[in-house]
Parts: C-alpha cells; structure tokens; sequence
C-alpha cells in the first residue's frame, strides 16, 4: 500500500469472471448524497484501464447513474455494480444511493460486499445517516477505510476532516482512524486556496505527484519532512497498536526501527480484521488526464488491504422447512447458494438479477432452485419453484457483458428468472436451500393511488407486483376497510420514483389521492331500534319484525350478540337471521359507514308470520333495528392509535417528544441507549403520523428512526370529528 510506483494506468481490460474468490474483492460505497461516491467509482474505473475516460464507457455510456431517471434526478436511487481489474484482482464497486429514501440498496449493497468504502465530503463533514451506518457496519465487524473527496472546494481542509472522522468513526480509540497520505498542495490561487496536486506516502516516504495528469513518484522535500515525520510516528504507532505481533510495540518504544515492509503487512491484516481504519484523499481527473488523484492508492488499499470473500463470515443457511445446514462457504466445488440483491428490469432482455454467490459454481443455462419466504409482510409470497437461468453476465453501465460462469464469492447478473425477488436464495435444483433475508427498514409513508383510466387499471396489478417484487423496502396493502391500494414507502423521494417507474418501465399511469385511516363507530350509550320488514304484494309475502337494544362494551370487545327472546316471539330457526342481519349492518356501519364495533346487541322481543316470515326478512329486519337504534343514539368515531418508538440523538429529543405532543400524542416513557441517542415510547393517533417518516427526518436532520404498530382504536375528539367530516362532505 504505497510502497511501489505504478507508471501505467492500471490492468487495464475489462473485467471478467473470477478464476478464484481470492482473486475477488466486494466493496460497497457508502456516505451521504451528494459525498462523491459515484463521481469516484467513475474515477477508479479511468484508473483500472476499465472506461476511456471519465465515467463513461466505448459506447459513450456513464458507468454508474446511467438510468435515465437517475440523470433526470441527478442522484442515485439505485444499486449500481461497477466492475474494474487491478493487478490480477477484481474489484466490484457498489454505487449506492446516499439519500435515506433508498436506504434499501444501500443494504443490499452492504450485504453484497466484504469491506466499506466511507466516502466524506471536506465541504459537508459527516452527517448522523452515515455515522449510523458505520455503526451498523462495526456491529458486524466490516472492514472499512474513508475517502475524503471535495479538497478542491474553499476551505476544505484534509487535516481538519481527518479529525473530525477520528471523532465520528474512532469511538473509544480514534487512534484507529488515521491518514496513510498526506495531500501536497500546489501554488495558492487568487482566491488564497491552494490545490491539492498530490500525497505524500507515510510510510513509504514517497511523493506522488498527479500534477501533471499522470503519477509520478518523487522524493519528499526538507521542507515536508518535519509534517511528515510527525503524521508518520502517529500511524506507526496506530498499526503496532493493533499487530497481532505483541511485542512489536514494546521494540517500536525501545527504540528499534521497524520496516516498512512489515509495517505494511501489519497494516494490511488491521484493515482486513476490521480494527483500523485508513484515512486517504481522492479526486476525479481533470480534463485529458490519466488519473484522478489517490485513485492508484485507493486501489492498492482495496486489492492488498480489504479481505476476500473467503474471510467473511457467511449467513446462515437452511432447507427451506428451516432445518440448518453445514456448508464450506466459499468454495467453488460446493453446494450452490447465491443470493438475489437486486432486481430490475429491461425494457428489452426483461427481468435482470443481480447476485452474489456464496457457495459453489454458477452457469449459464442451468436450472436452479428459488427460494423466497420471510416477506409475506411486505406483499412477497412465499414460494419454492425451479427455474433455468437465462444468460450470465457481468454489468458495465448499460451494457451487460456475457460471462460462462460464475463463481462463489462473485457477483453477476442472471437473466430471466421471472419468479425471483430481490433477497429470494438460488440454489442447487437437488439441494434447495434457503438464506435468511437481511434486515430492511420498515416503509411507512403511505402513498394511496388508483388507476388513471380504465386500461391502467388492468395493468395496475401487474406492475405493483412487479415493483414491489424488485424492492423489498416497498409494501404493497389493499385495505380492506377503506378499499384502498396503498403502496408503503420509505420517503416522497422513495414514493416518486415509485411513481416514475410504474409509468415509464411498466407503462401505469396512476392517481395519488389522501390516504384514509381506518376509522370505527362505537354506540355512545344505550339505545333501542325496532325493525319492521312486511310486504305484501301478492304471492308470497315478506314479514319479520325484531325489537333490539344496543349498549356500549369496552374497547377490543368487538361485536357481542344476545338472544332474550322469551315465549317464541321470534322463532328459534330465525334468530341466528336477526343475528347475521345486524352484523352485517354493523360492518357496513351506521352513521359515517364505517364499521361498527365495541356494542352488545341485545335481541329481546319479535314477531313472525307461519306462511311469509324468512330466513332474509329476519336479517332485513335486523339491519333496520341497528339503523334505528343508532338514529336516536349518539355514535362516537373511533380513530386507530399507534404505539411508536423513535430513537433519536440525544440533542433532538425535546424537539421529538413537543412535535409528538402536537400530534396528540401521549409519552409513555423514555430510556437511554448507547451512542448518545434515547429511545422515546409514546401513543399518536395514526391519523396524525402519516407523514411522520417526513417530518421526523427533517425534525432531526436524518439522525432519527421510527417504528409503529397498531395499538387499538379509541375516541376521536368531537372537534376532530367534525373537522373530518366537513372535509367528507366537501370532498363529496
């Protein structure tokens, strides 16, 4: 890592199948929007030899942010896959999105890599969406380095961020966050900022100069070496700190000179063990040049420094009944297991899956077994079918490069597996197993559409299911009560691409309308209702007459119904009508038609005909009882109250527990955790945190999360009720 001089570009080439998992690195970019992580997969691709320059492909095409909606947006929404060749290595760079709406590719691309790229911008710092990540990401023991990007804006300064990402990232021993370069600075411009122009290497003592659009190694000058030898003590002492050679600290104090070469294998098994974390710097080429700057040090960092597949460790595994299973995880020779990270679709090859193999040897044309269970929650069937694969592949922008094979620990593109979802298991036809789906944040702004026209509405069905089928971080719910289809998402970026896509890939041109909560009518009070339903209009007639009365029962009693019919008033055969005509009533409701709940339903007197009394007449009869009942009681409507925990930093939660106070919300509580953040419990009516996930996010500047769940309904203030129903009347 820095200890040698690359004069040419990079292996240059495109990348192919992997022969071997130790030739295969998985790496996955991560930081806030607008940090550089695409911008710097472009740039590492100029330097491996893999585009013709910056970011863009022979045919003229960018290799990352290459969607047309991407362009438009100008941001990544989605998972990108960007694989380049260094040195015999292939390295497949994840691109994914930095803005929380997306949060769902992002850990799909954490859960398709080996190590973590934490890309910061000197203008922005580092915000709390990517400290949490990094957190996530320590709790497993990922390997991971941080590229500061944007030097060349004002007043960045690479010193500063160094220590601001020692405070953010080092936690109880910053020690372990530590530059392996520093930045030499060329002549001031008028404006007083002097350019990065290249790095000193600390360890190697060497200068690397990109000034001149190239690499070119030079030694440092008298005048840099006070600097370097000061920064160059600090490292040293970091990576002996965390050597597995236990007395090689002791020797360092004593004096003893410890070479570079075994500084630099120390340093390389600290990063692949997840226990120290480099600082380097980097910058897209300018116009016409070979390299950006740090890009060669970036790649010697990855190829020598980050792990292979064959040092992770692998989820678990099992048959598909759930019973566990034993695999050398890995390896090529084994039983195959792979996984899918990401679906998309082509307008013109159809469904693509992207994966990551775990286990064995995949190829073209070979019939596998898919797996997908757990996500019966979010719209996803349960399913276990076999499937023959369509062509391998290996993507590069728009273009998708045939490959023969693929092995354990790489990643590809599978064509035509039209029943795999993102997060279902590939798996041998003969030996079907099964891999636990990672963890997804839970969607929860709700988006209410309908069809456009009626042509849209024939293909609404298919192309939600195809949506929901290509990210799991969407729920798709047809509600049974407010008859809506609403789709749950992460956040309005979320749901606007969510949008676009339905129109442009599945051709559904659709309506948002006002999501409605599912309300109930409770009785207020006692009331009595007689129903009386007599025809006779020759020929068979209708009669039935039923007296009941309603009473209030507390909350989750439901619907209770009670026969005190005394002296065969109503016939026994017909009482179970009386009964079935009420509770039909009572779904459809009896004041603003929502359904009714909370009462018992006292049947206590009647009258039947021998000849025109029926089965129909006694529950017509026993719907107009309710009816009447409820025109002389007062109804009561019931709101759904959600039970939601949010965890939020420490500096914000005065402004969460006033902004859920404003919601109506009742504070149950609060309890600390760790990382500076407290767990705040309370009651809101759901009619009052639809667009929470919004609102909180701005609340607290990203740093905050959510949950909910159904509590149970309860009375709505009569203000609010009224409110409601103007807003129904002038709807109507």
């Amino acid at each position: 890592m820095g200890d040698k001089a690359h004069t040419h570009p990079g292996a240059a080439g495109r990348a192919t199948a992997a022969d071997h998992p130790t030739s295969v690195r998985n790496v996955v970019l991560v930081g806030h929007s607008g940090s550089g992580k695409t911008t710097l997969v472009e740039a590492l691709a100029l330097t491996a030899g893999a585009v013709n320059r910056a970011g863009r492909v022979e045919d003229g095409g960018c290799v990352s942010d290459y969607d047309d909606m991407e362009r438009r947006q100008q941001r990544s929404v989605q998972l990108s896959l960007v694989p380049v060749e260094w040195d015999g290595i292939k390295i497949n760079l994840l691109d994914t999105p930095g803005y929380a709406d997306f949060v769902g590719e992002l850990r799909a691309g954490l859960r398709a890599a080996d190590a973590a790229l934490f890309v910061v911008s000197a203008s922005d710092g580092v915000d709390g969406s990517t400290r949490m990540v990094w957190e996530e990401c320590a709790a497993v023991g990922m390997p991971r380095a941080i590229v500061i990007t944007h030097l060349e804006a004002a007043r960045a300064d690479f010193e500063d961020m160094t220590r601001i990402c020692a405070e953010a990232f080092g936690g109880d021993d910053p020690d372990a966050v530590l530059p392996l370069y520093l930045p030499l600075h060329g002549p001031p411009t008028p404006d007083g900022h002097a350019p990065v122009t290249g790095l000193v290497g600390l360890l190697t003592r060497k200068l690397f100069d990109y000034a001149s659009g190239g690499r070119e190694e030079s030694e440092p000058g008298e005048e840099q070496l006070p600097q370097l030898d000061e920064a160059r003590s600090m490292l040293i002492e970091g990576i002996i700190s965390e050597s597995e050679d236990e007395t090689l600290m002791e020797r360092y104090l004593g004096g003893e000179q410890v070479d570079v070469k075994t500084l630099i294998e120390d340093l390389e098994r600290a990063v692949a063990r997840g226990v120290f974390f480099p600082v380097l710097a980097a910058a897209p080429a300018a116009e016409g040049a070979r390299q950006g700057l740090g890009t060669v040090e970036l790649l010697e960092l990855v190829t020598r420094g980050f792990p292979t597949p064959l040092e992770r460790t692998a989820p678990r595994v099992t048959t598909p009944e759930g019973a566990g299973r034993e695999l050398r995880m890995c390896d090529p020779e084994e039983s195959l297991v792979a996984e899918v990270v990401k679906t998309s679709s082509d307008p013109y090859v159809g469904r693509i899956s992207l994966i990551r193999l775990f286990s064995g040897t995949l190829r073209a044309d070979q019939t596998v077994h898919v797996s997908g269970h757990g996500l019966a929650d979010r719209g996803h069937e349960d399913h276990d079918v076999d499937e023959r694969i369509g062509a391998l592949s290996t993507p590069f922008g728009k273009q998708q490069r045939p490959v023969t094979h693929v092995i354990a620990g790489d990643l590809a593109c599978v064509a035509k597996l039209s029943r795999a979802e993102t997060g279902d298991t590939l798996s041998a036809k003969d030996d079907p197993l099964l891999m636990a789906p990672w963890e997804m944040p839970d969607p929860l702004l709700p988006l209410a559409i309908e069809a456009h026209s009626k042509p849209d509405e024939d293909k609404l069905s298919q192309g939600l299911a195809r949506l929901v089928a290509e990210d799991p971080t969407m729920r798709l719910e047809h509600n049974q009560d407010t008859h809506q289809v609403v789709l749950w998402c992460l956040g309005e970026a979320h749901a606007e691409v969510a949008l676009e896509r339905l129109r442009s890939r599945y051709g559904v041109q659709v309506d948002v309308v006002p999501h409605r909560v599912s309300l109930r009518e409770t009785f207020g009070g006692r009331a009595a209702g007689r129903g009386r339903h007599v025809k006779q209009s020759g020929g068979h007639g209708q009669y039935a007459i039923c007296e009941i009365e309603v009473e209030p029962l507390p909350g989750g009693s439901g619907i209770e119904f009670v026969d005190k019919v005394v002296g065969g008033a109503v016939p026994r055969q017909f009482i179970p009508s009386v009964e079935k005509g009420v509770r039909a009533q009572a779904a459809k409701g009896v004041a603003a038609g929502h359904p009714l709940i909370d009462v018992r339903i006292t049947l206590l007197d009647g009258k039947a005909h021998s000849v025109d009394s029926s089965d129909a007449a006694f529950q017509t009869a026993g719907a107009l009882a309710l009816r009447e009942a409820a025109a002389q009681a007062r109804i009561h409507l019931l709101e759904p109250v959600a039970e939601v925990g949010v965890l939020v930093g420490d500096d914000y939660v005065g402004a969460v527990m006033s902004d859920l106070s404003g919601r109506r919300g009742k504070v149950l509580g609060t309890e600390q955790t760790s990382g500076g953040r407290t767990l705040i419990r309370a009651e809101v009516p759901e009619i009052e945190i639809g667009r929470y996930a919004v609102d909180l996010r701005s609340l607290s500047h990203g740093t905050a999360r959510f949950d909910r769940r159904y509590a149970r309904h309860e009375p709505m203030p009569a203000q609010v009720a009224e409110r409601l129903r103007e807003e129904v009347r002038v709807a109507s």
